[in-house]
């Protein structure tokens, strides 16, 4: 049994010492993901539903790197900065996982690492 770091090069600098993904077998532990666009290097928007299209973009990334895909997800954690927007969030996280429903919690933090930042969003997923 052995781990390994998942990067890919089309994805955000992290902003501290972590991985942005580590698989584990075939599971897949993607670190929160902000809304930052990698061809930018800026927010993908103001809004929590850009950004929350921008945040599972970048899942989305790191989950192809490892093997994987957003159909393959088992778990997330939504952080919302308010949770008045849950609303546009949900709406774009419909959308992106289709017909597929992983567990997820949902939760308001008190601030995020970023500037303007509204939404983070980490997963668990499989390799099928």
């Amino acid at each position: 049994m052995s781990h390994r770091p998942i990067q890919a090069a089309n994805l955000p600098r992290p902003v501290g010492p972590y991985s942005p993904g580590m698989g584990f077998e075939r599971l897949i532990f993607v670190s929160g993901q902000g809304a930052t666009d990698p061809a930018t290097g800026k927010l993908a928007g103001t809004d929590a539903a850009a950004q929350t299209e921008q945040c599972l973009k970048n899942l989305r990334t790191i989950l192809q790197a490892g093997g994987s895909d957003l159909q393959h997800v088992l778990r997330c954690g939504v952080f919302l900065l308010d949770m008045k927007e849950f609303e546009q969030m949900n709406g774009v996280y419909q959308r992106m996982f289709g017909e597929h429903r992983p567990a997820r919690t949902t939760i308001q933090a008190a601030a995020l690492p970023g500037e303007g930042l509204r939404v983070e969003i980490d997963c668990i997923a499989y390799v099928p």
